[in-house]
């Protein structure tokens, strides 16, 4: 049926009035030959009245009694057929007496049909209805009273409340727009309460007055009663015309909440989708009348395409079809431009769509022939602007090239003059601006527009010049999540008298005054909010909250006409025009595509704005502007800053695109400006400063220093010795302070009150941020402190401030911050509302500091108001008052506050991230301040600034604080624990030290840490790294386990020593002495690599010889063979070489860190066969301090290596040396083998003895002269022991005789090359008493290189004698003592303490045996003996075989395995004790090769004057303490640290003991009602009682929770419990766990299996859970709670308040979700793991299997309880299939048994599957199912054994299937590698 439109007209001049519009609506359809053209208007007169019929439908015309309301010009020259189809039928629904839904996609269509529908149905007849039209944009905020009634407040005599009739408001929570007729004001309803008023047409206002039904209570009331009547009881009348338009999107499709069905049955629903094609078609080329039809044709058939079925199908959004015209409208003016670009201006499918949308987009343009040449015509410049004179309207003339052609069009201009180029230096134009600014003036003859670009990218800078250019006021205005409508629109305040009022927002002043309006973050507003604007964005009108209506110019004008109202009435009237030149400019951030939180632009707002990228600059581009604006920036710097940057943002690696938004151009020209003034800056430290990498993940902060070594940036050095020697002290000298090298003027503060002064202690690296902070300040940056809790950030801004003498405002910030509490303290004084400026206004009129603290706990929608502040100088006040930076601006206007030029601001906020439960402050507005990282300080800086705070603590007690919270620190940056101790944790430690120095230390540290003495994991790292340290938490005084000691034998008198000297030649035997130059090869430099010396104090629980350990870095199979130490003047510098590979190891002691030389090809070796050398080590001293001999004992090889350079020379003794091996296979001869030998006694004085065994010279080398000489000797060496400089003692190969080789006695010139030989005669005591002369000589182990003091050596003999003299230790005795010996050439009385039998090297267990091949025949290399003359003790290393274990251990007991025994002989208290050496944790498998080196698997050496070190065969270095004097000091400093609680007097002690005793455990009876029992011994599940299994008591088996609270009995009473009883609790406590295992059928043997994969992965689960938690927290966002009780003054319940309201407050907290609001999706994440054959095959070569087992567990046990989070599945991929189902995300295993499940099919599927790989299909198809479900976020992680070659799978295949889906996140870890597989 054809719709028809009839009028039959009455008399008068009001109806032709009528017929004209109707007229205007008809006539371009009756004459355009449409089917309308059969249709007749008529101008009929009835006796009825005037009727407007469509088609076959009639409606009685009426008379508005308000027609300035009236909706006009709301009908175009072209009305659609479409559209009086809906006309049709809302006629047909008004005559019914139904309200209507007009349900659609976005845009104005439906509001347009609802505003013409009105129009055309209303004439100035003879009627008293009134048909009045009232819409606003609906908001988020609405409520039910602003939609009733609005309140106010106004004095007339007296107080008295005023409740005028309300303009209606929409309904947006919902989507939906409801437009309400009546013959009263229209109302807008809320959610809960419109059902009523719909339905019955009756409610009841707030201030008392009921509305009721026409059709219920008519007849009765007013046939009754008298109108006065009614009015005295409040009772109104509703008018049977009342109707309801409601405009809404469906739901699903678009985002937004359900109608509640009770609302949606009231309403009748018509869906009003675009018009179609040809109605579409013909509206544009109406409008693009320049354009080819067939070009149009082609825009409307893309959108179109856009906005199909299909399109939606794929994730496209719609085409914004309502703006096809303006886009028309363009290309009429501009023809030759290309329709593509435009396009985007509509439709930015490049930042709005991923991968797969963007290329289904350009198939579309393809298609419809639409996509762009390479060279498109675009606009490229303006080149003319002028302002057109006498216009009705400020308009400009402009000229835009566009290609090689000129376009001419208007756009609208501001109030201003007019500027082509801005005059402003401080804006650059380069051609991307060019062009920019060309589109965005062609954008704005037609449309309001939004800039879309990353942050500090120049988009308010292109701003600002576009209405420079215009003639344009800026008025920009922030935006926030939190912001609601009436923040747009209107804000309630209160008159002096006490009346309250409405105050209009910046954004309606704008619009009345013609601004142009800058809406900064809509990304971050609510889309409820948002939608505010709709109805002024579309339609240039918006009704305020007081009544008030804006109208567009021109519909202002024809009310005005046709009404014949003066300006002054329809103000009176509350209608006011919007000003023609009044535009929007949008700025945003770009979308995040695939993000359900950050895709702000959905098709709603597709259809408000066209959009404009502000794309980031070429590196030409940028290095213009940088240039351009700071001249003097050093070109080199600019150059290599850009290239960095730009190689950073070019790269697609998300790691790369992490740090390029801390590098926007903005930050670059920040950079560039401090270079400009500080070139000698490093770029390195500014580039990290920029993007905070200091709390970076170690990952990027890698990434970036890769990056920046790479592109030539030289990399600071942290450690601060270096730094130590600049002078970072502060002076401040007539009236300029100066830190560092940096000086500013003191300032002379009007407020000195308000300057801060803190206790400060000055240290190097706060000093360097300050002097850091200093040349930022003077730049004019704001300055911004990040750090972690504790470090000093207050501390260092108020000593920053202090030194500056500048006057501080200080403000708090918390999660509940808002924007009016940030500027504003609003509250009600006697009836008036009076804001009390914040510390943020005081600043700003001041020129104060302003210190704003914990920034990062206001949520960053809050704190980003500070954005205009620090960029413009601008901000907007809650009250209306406004800053502003220039003074030029004022206009003597009271509302205006200037900045004082001195304000700035020093913001401190923590690192983002876990455990920091704050917003990233620095992600958000980072890069318009100059950032600082404060950490904790280093080491040196923390020791010295805590000596401070406690000078009287001890220092090594602050040296192991400083050491254990270093530790503590990294692993909260490794992510191991959660919290970050602090500096300020520290200070408190050693301020109570400093207080109660009586404390120990074990004790006060526990005043931090027992924050997590609940939580285990938690409290077993801080027990292990506080013990790691020495701090001994958890030790009792009584914890003593020293050596037990044994009584020495007796000191017997065994001999003499007689020195043959006199002038016999066979006595005095001379040995001629040559000298020579040596040869020196070389140098050739070796790598000195450093590895963290990962120390580990031995005294935590136990008080023990042994001090502390760490492991060398080295490999399994490796050797040590010798170990030495060198004293220095600071420290004691340890060498340890070992010889598979040969290799050098130093680290000193005190020190952190290991050098290591790896010196494998520097020693020769032989062609073939096993080479087995032997490395020992000499250091030397004085000038040659860091340089070390190192000498091979088979090759004779000795090679002088420095280890500050890393350069290795050879020396050469003779040239013979250099000959080659005379037979090939030498090695294997053991006879012919040369065994050559270094002595190094006098090493550190730089001169060395060599020698071959059995040879018969020795050689001399000087290192500092460069000579060496050989002495030639008549007899055979076996050894030589340097027993003083100029006294050697050998022995001779075949007999074992001792010699003495001295120099001449009294040299002459025949003798002066000469040295003399004496020969030693051993005389037994008496005859038949240990040697006599017949009897072999024994052969030293070692003898002392000097004398023992008189006391040490009168305490060993036990008689008073001063006298030269050496110790010696050997096979036969404990010790023995030469007196006289080497000085005294009389006889030498030799007192030794004899062993009952003699040292035989044997292993006692026969493991060592079998594994050592059996008893050593050869002589061991090292004989592991050592004086320790200060202590006067002989140390050495025994086997168990030569240890009486049976003192040592008691029968019962079982030795332990050890790598050995220290054998302390003490002379002083005649007693010997035996120290185990723990076992090393692995041995070489070269077992013949280390039976070679030592009786035992430990070598030791002396270290220092009374310690000494050993090094085991598993690289553990192990340093103790054996003197007396030395233990007992160091047992009082030990029991000092524990601390002596026990006993000391208390004032007041209250013990109450439960006064009952525990008997035998039991689980108890089990209550069925679960009442809480507490003390006791009857019921299971108690608390506080004993015997019985339940929480807090003692004596109970196990721990079972019932739920009540827990009563928890003391630990002392715990500790009270007989050990019986703890027997038996602990067994009952197996039975039960067996119990429980048996429940989930799981065996102990699997029990022990599932621990095995468990526990190697504990660690890592915990930090696994310790970044879910992160997550967990991030997601609880806090919201505005409005009507409480208590909390912050809600300004919009005031009135309510006044009238005696309690819950006028509003409060932030956790706001459960709306019932219908869409649930939030969690993370998906699929596992895809190799159980492939080649898993099982080469998992014994490297464990890969067991290890992806591992991680399966990790997974599994990290993401129990997160369900809610993350959802999981894991599947495997073999030759069987790409698809191995193991875990389900709707049935993932819940304990053990069921992981160990998982585990075991794993195991068993790669151990019985086929061969084959499905790497590629497993990978792509998890990628595609993952994506299939909704969820927030996508991850696959694909375990591979990187075996791709096999199977022919090349990396680039790999990649292509990863990046298949660009909303999947896709990672490879590949487990183990054959050679270099996995990097290949």
């Amino acid at each position: 049926m054809q719709s028809r439109l009839l009028l039959l007209q009455g008399g008068g001049a009001a109806a032709a009035a009528a017929v004209r519009r109707l007229r205007t609506i008809l006539s371009p359809v009756a004459g355009g030959g449409s089917l309308w053209s059969r249709q007749e208007v008529k101008l009929l007169h009835t006796a009825a009245g005037d009727t407007v019929t469509v088609g076959d439908v009639s409606f009685k015309l009426k008379t508005p009694k308000s027609p300035e309301l009236v909706p006009f010009s709301y009908i175009s020259d072209f009305v659609p057929q479409a559209v009086l189809q809906h006309l049709r039928w809302i006629m047909q629904k008004d005559l019914l007496g139904q309200d209507v839904f007009l349900i659609g996609p976005p845009g104005p269509l439906r509001r347009s049909i609802a505003m013409q529908y009105l129009w055309a149905m209303t004439g100035n007849l003879k009627c008293t209805t009134i048909v009045v039209k009232f819409s606003s944009a609906g908001t988020r905020d609405m409520v039910l009273q602003a939609a009733q009634k609005l309140k106010q407040i106004s004095f007339g005599g007296k107080k008295i409340l005023m409740f005028p009739d309300f303009s209606p408001d929409t309904q947006k929570r919902h989507k939906a727009l409801l437009d309400i007729k009546n013959g009263g004001p229209v109302m807008s309803l809320h959610k809960f309460d419109a059902t009523s008023v719909i339905d019955n047409c009756a409610f009841t206002t707030i201030c008392g007055s009921k509305y009721i039904s026409i059709e219920v209570d008519l007849l009765i009331l007013f046939k009754e009663y008298t109108k006065e009547e009614l009015d005295s009881w409040k009772i109104v009348r509703v008018s049977e015309d009342f109707r309801v338009i409601a405009l809404g999107l469906p739901v699903p499709r678009y985002a937004g909440n359900p109608l509640d069905p009770p609302l949606r049955s009231r309403f009748q629903a018509r869906d009003v989708y675009y018009l179609p094609f040809k109605d579409q078609l013909n509206l544009l080329y109406a409008v693009g009348s320049n354009v080819p039809a067939e070009r149009v044709s082609q825009l409307l058939s893309v959108a179109t395409t856009l906005c199909s079925q299909e399109s939606t199908t794929i994730g496209l959004p719609d085409f914004p079809m309502d703006n096809l015209a303006a886009a028309v409208h363009i290309l009429d003016s501009c023809p030759m431009m290309s329709a593509e670009h435009l396009l985007q201006r509509l439709y930015p499918y490049e930042v709005l769509l991923g991968k797969e949308g963007i290329v289904a987009v350009k198939d579309v343009l393809k298609k419809f022939e639409l996509q762009d040449s390479k060279m498109s015509v675009v606009p490229t410049k303006v080149l003319k602007l002028e302002r057109i004179d006498g216009s009705h309207t400020p308009q400009m003339a402009v000229i835009v090239q566009t290609g090689d052609k000129k376009a001419n069009f208007q756009v609208p201009a501001g109030t201003r003059p007019l500027k082509l180029h801005s005059e402003k230096s401080s804006f650059i134009r380069t051609l991307s601006h060019e062009r920019l600014l060309a589109e965005m003036i062609q954008s704005h003859m037609v449309k309001d527009i939004c800039l879309i670009g990353g942050k500090g990218c120049g988009k308010t800078v292109l701003t600002k010049e576009f209405a420079e250019m215009l003639g344009y006021d800026i008025e920009p205005i922030m935006l926030y999540q939190d912001m609601t409508a009436r923040d747009l629109l209107q804000q309630r305040y209160t008159l002096p008298n006490g009346d309250t009022a409405w105050r209009p927002s910046p954004l309606v002043t704008a619009a009345l005054e013609g601004k142009l309006v800058i809406l900064d973050g809509i990304h971050r507003l609510n889309p409820g909010t948002l939608a505010v604007l709709q109805r002024l964005i579309y339609d240039r009108e918006l009704t305020l909250y007081d009544g008030t209506r804006l109208l567009r110019a021109d519909r202002y004008q024809t009310v005005k006409e046709q009404l014949h109202l003066s300006d002054e009435e329809l103000q009176k009237r509350l209608i006011f025009p919007i000003h023609s030149s009044f535009r929007i400019i949008a700025l945003t951030e770009p979308p995040v595509v695939g993000s359900s939180t950050n895709q702000w632009l959905g098709p709603e707002l597709l259809s408000m704005f066209f959009f404009h990228v502000v794309k980031p600059f070429t590196i030409q581009e940028e290095i213009e502007v940088i240039k351009g604006m700071i001249p003097s920036v050093p070109k080199d710097a600019v150059d290599r800053l850009l290239r960095f940057t730009h190689g950073l943002r070019q790269t697609n690696d998300p790691t790369a695109q992490s740090l390029v938004s801390s590098l926007s151009t903005r930050q670059l020209l920040r950079i560039c400006r401090r270079l400009s003034h500080c070139p000698d800056d490093s770029l390195y430290h500014a580039v990290n400063k920029a993007c905070l990498s200091r709390f970076l993940p170690n990952l990027v902060r890698s990434y970036l220093h890769k990056n920046l070594v790479d592109f030539g940036f030289e990399a600071a050095n942290e450690d601060l010795s270096g730094t130590e020697k600049n002078d970072y002290s502060c002076t401040i000298k007539s009236g300029v302070l100066t830190i560092g090298k940096v000086s500013a003027p003191v300032y002379n503060p009007d407020e000195k009150m308000k300057v801060p002064d803190v206790l400060f202690h000055e240290n190097t690296q706060h000093m360097m941020v300050m002097e850091d902070m200093l040349k930022d300040f003077l730049l004019g940056e704001h300055l911004l402190l990040v750090g972690n809790q504790g470090v000093g950030k207050n501390k260092i801004a108020d000593r920053f401030l202090h030194l500056l003498n500048r006057p501080r405002e200080y403000l708090q910030l918390h999660r509940d911050t808002t924007v009016q509490s940030l500027t504003l303290q609003p509250s009600v004084q006697d009836g008036v509302i009076v804001y009390e400026d914040s510390p943020l206004v005081k600043a700003v009129k001041m020129g104060h500091i302003l210190v704003i603290d914990e920034a990062d706990k206001a949520p960053t929608n809050v704190t980003c108001i500070l954005k205009t502040l620090v960029e413009s100088g601008e901000m907007i006040l809650s009250d209306g008052r406004r800053i502003v930076a220039n003074p030029e601006y004022t206009e003597d206007r009271a509302d205006v506050i200037v900045m004082d030029p001195d304000f700035r601001m020093v913001v401190l906020a923590n690192r983002p991230g876990f455990p920091f439960l704050g917003n990233d402050f620095f992600g958000a507005l980072g890069d318009i301040f100059s950032c600082h990282a404060v950490d904790n300080p280093k080491p040196q800086s923390e020791l010295a600034m805590l000596s401070m705070y406690g000078p009287d603590v001890p220092k090594p007690v602050l040296q192991k604080l400083v050491a254990a919270f270093g530790d503590l620190r990294s692993l909260a940056d490794d992510g191991i624990i959660t919290y970050p101790y602090s500096t300020r944790e520290v200070v408190n430690i050693v301020k109570h030290l400093q207080k109660f120095p009586d404390e120990g230390l074990a004790n006060v540290v526990r005043n931090v840490f027992d924050f997590d003495s609940y939580n285990n994991e938690m409290r077993e790292i801080l027990i292990n790294t506080l013990h790691k340290h020495g701090i001994p938490i958890g030790a009792k005084p009584t914890s003593i386990q020293l050596a037990k000691e044994l009584p020495l034998p007796d000191c017997k008198f065994t001999g003499y020593w007689t020195t043959n000297s006199s002038g016999n030649a066979r006595q005095k035997l001379l040995c001629p002495t040559e000298t020579h130059q040596i040869t020196i090869k070389g140098p050739a430099y070796f790598s000195v690599q450093k590895y963290p010396l990962e120390r580990h104090e031995a005294r935590a629980l136990h008080f023990t010889e042994e001090q502390a350990y760490w492991r060398l870095p080295m490999n399994d199979y490796n050797i040590v063979c010798d170990v030495i130490a060198a004293k220095a003047e600071t420290a004691d510098t340890i060498y340890v070489t070992t010889c598979n590979p040969v290799s050098l190891y130093a680290m000193d002691v005190p020190g952190d860190s290991i050098q290591y030389v790896d010196l494998y090809d520097v020693f020769p070796r032989t062609v073939s066969g096993v080479w087995q050398p032997f490395v020992t080590a000499a250091p030397l001293g004085n000038l040659l301090y860091g340089q070390v001999i190192l000498h091979e004992e088979q090759s004779n090889v000795i090679l002088l290596l420095d280890l500050s350079t890393g350069s290795v020379r050879r020396i050469v003794l003779k040239e013979e040396s250099l000959e080659p091996p005379k037979k090939a296979f030498w090695w294997r001869n053991k006879e012919e083998q040369d065994v050559y030998k270094m002595c190094r006694e006098f090493s550190q004085k730089n001169w060395l003895v060599f020698y071959k065994e059995n040879g018969n010279c020795l050689d001399v080398f000087d290192v500092l002269e460069g000579h060496a000489h050989t002495i030639s000797l008549p007899i055979n060496l076996k050894s030589v022991f340097l027993v003083a400089e100029d006294r050697w003692l050998l022995t001779e190969s075949q007999t074992n005789k001792k010699f003495l080789l001295t120099k001449p006695a009294q040299p002459n010139e025949e003798e002066s090359g000469v040295c003399e030989l004496h020969a030693i005669t051993e005389e037994p005591a008496s005859t038949g008493f240990g040697l006599t002369t017949g009897s072999e000589l024994s052969i030293p182990h070692s003898v002392s290189k000097d004398q023992l003091s008189s006391e040490n050596l009168s305490a060993a003999v036990g008689q008073k004698i001063v006298s030269p003299n050496r110790i010696l230790g050997d096979e036969y005795t404990y010790a023995s003592i030469i007196v006289g010996f080497p000085e005294l050439m009389s006889p030498n009385e030799v007192y030794s303490w004899k062993r009952e039998s003699q040292l035989e090297g044997k292993r006692t267990t026969p493991t060592d045996t079998l594994f050592y091949g059996g008893q050593r025949g050869d002589t061991v290399k090292q004989n592991n003996c050592i004086t320790l003359l200060s202590a006067n003790q002989v140390v050495r290393a025994l086997p168990a075989g030569d240890v009486p274990l049976k003192e040592l251990y008691p029968k019962e007991v079982k030795p332990q395995q050890t790598a050995g025994y220290l054998e302390v002989t003490d002379l002083n208290s005649k007693k010997v004790k035996y120290i185990p050496v723990p076992s090393p944790g692995f041995l070489s498998p070269y077992t013949s090769w280390l039976s070679k080196i030592s009786d035992t698997d430990v070598l030791l050496a002396s270290l220092g004057t009374a310690g000494l070190v050993t090094v085991d065969m598993g690289g553990y270095v192990r340093l103790w303490e054996t003197g007396i004097d030395n233990l007992q000091r160091s047992l009082l400093e030990w029991k000092n640290m524990i601390g002596q609680e026990d006993g000391r007097p208390i004032q007041i002690t209250i013990q109450k003991d439960s006064g009952q005793d525990v008997s035998a455990p039991k689980h108890g009876k089990v209550d069925a009602d679960n009442t809480p029992h507490v003390g006791g011994n009857t019921w299971a599940g108690g608390t506080g009682g004993r015997d019985t299994a339940g929480l807090g008591g003692k004596g109970g088996p196990y721990r079972l929770d019932a739920g009540h609270k827990v009563y928890q009995v003391s630990q002392a009473e715990k500790d009270a419990v007989p050990e019986e009883v703890k027997r038996a609790a602990r067994e009952m406590a197996e039975k039960a766990f067996k119990q429980r295992l048996k429940e989930i059928q799981m065996s102990e043997y699997d029990a022990t299996t599932y621990e095995r994969f468990s526990g190697a992965v504990r660690r890592q689960v915990q930090s696994l859970r310790v970044i879910l938690d992160s997550l967990q927290a991030k997601g609880k966002e806090r919201q505005w709670l409005r009507h409480q009780a208590i909390g912050e003054l809600d300004d919009a319940k005031i009135i309510e308040g006044l009238t005696g309201e309690k819950a006028i407050y509003r409060r932030r907290g956790e706001l459960d979700p709306e019932l219908g609001s869409p649930q939030q999706k969690p993370k998906r994440l699929r596992l895809v793991v190799d159980v492939s054959g080649s898993m099982y095959r080469f998992n014994g070569v490297d464990g890969r299997l067991e290890r992806s087992m591992e991680s399966v567990c990790m997974v599994m046990e990290a993401f129990e309880n997160y369900e809610h989070k993350f959802k999981y599945d894991i599947v495997g991929h073999s030759g069987d299939g790409f698809n191995v189902e193991l875990v389900k995300c709707n049935k993932v295993p819940k304990n053990n048994k069921q992981r160990l499940e998982i585990l075991k099919t794993m195991h068993a599927h790669s151990q019985f599957c086929m061969s084959g790989d499905h790497t590629l299909e497993g990978t792509e198809h998890a990628i595609q199912e993952t994506a299939k479900e909704e969820a927030d976020e996508y991850f696959v992680v694909v375990l591979s054994d990187a075996n791709l070659e096999r199977y022919g799978i090349s990396p680039a295949r790999f990649a292509r299937v990863l990046t298949c889906n660009p909303q999947v996140n896709a990672f490879a870890i590949f487990i183990g590698s054959l050679g270099d597989q996995a990097e290949r």
